[in-house]
């Protein structure tokens, strides 16, 4: 039998078929096209893809947490 070994890991490690997996890109397709019409970015730094909002309250409002340095997180604490 013929194969080649599929190289992806994370986004299909638990589908058991094809078409699992294309229902899992199509999901997965569909959630960064609403994301990007969310203004949300997609920027590379030293070769890691960050994605990233300009505006921190619906950033935080997705439910995403921030993995910026903890002195930035730190400003993002309002003072009384």
């Amino acid at each position: 039998m013929s194969y080649f070994t599929w190289q992806e890991e994370g986004l299909t490690d638990d589908c058991e078929s094809l078409d699992a997996m294309a229902s899992r890109f199509e999901e997965a397709a569909k959630l960064m096209r609403r994301m990007a019409k969310e203004g949300f970015e997609l920027k590379k730094i030293s070769k890691k893809q960050i994605i990233l909002h300009k505006n921190k309250s619906i950033f935080n409002a997705w439910g995403f947490i921030t993995e910026e340095k903890p002195f930035k997180q730190l400003q993002l604490i309002p003072e009384d």
